[in-house]
């Protein structure tokens, strides 16, 4: 009886002190990708994305008050949106992975790519777009000549 109760001691104080040393990890994770996360703006595009939606929205509420978009404007934080993406970040990278991005982020280089990453994006939706409209002309060309659509 002894013995068992020595040995369950023993892995309650091995478990208690895994759990501490993966919430102390944990939090240097998260802290680090916090700090990844400023570095590269993701955050602030975030914001941008949102007033975006929100000068749609406006555009078909024209009714609206401006006073009630800038309540509403106020209300969307930054902070909100890293807490949701730190652990989709941890999720798939290690601290040493994250460290690593940061060190390369903050390189020449890195600058460069967190500068342009947002015009290389934006001209790539453009030219997606422009691409899927050229596959959807060749389908529709190709469902006319067999005949299985008619259209205008």
């Amino acid at each position: 009886m002894k013995k068992l109760l020595a040995l369950l001691t023993i892995c309650i104080i091995t478990n208690s002190a895994i759990s501490q040393t993966a919430t102390t990890t944990n939090t240097e994770l998260n802290n680090h990708i916090k700090q990844l996360l400023e570095l590269t703006g993701s955050a602030k595009l975030g914001i941008q994305f949102m007033n975006n939606m929100l000068a749609a929205f406006k555009k078909q509420a024209p009714q609206v008050p401006a006073e009630f978009w800038d309540e509403v404007s106020k209300t969307i934080k930054a902070e909100e949106l890293v807490e949701i993406i730190v652990p989709i970040y941890a999720k798939y990278y290690t601290d040493e992975d994250v460290t690593k991005m940061i060190e390369f982020y903050q390189t020449p280089t890195g600058k460069k790519v967190i500068e342009t990453l947002p015009l290389i994006t934006q001209d790539s939706y453009v030219a997606g777009e422009e691409w899927g409209k050229k596959i959807a002309e060749r389908i529709v060309e190709r469902l006319k000549a067999k005949g299985y659509v008619t259209m205008r």
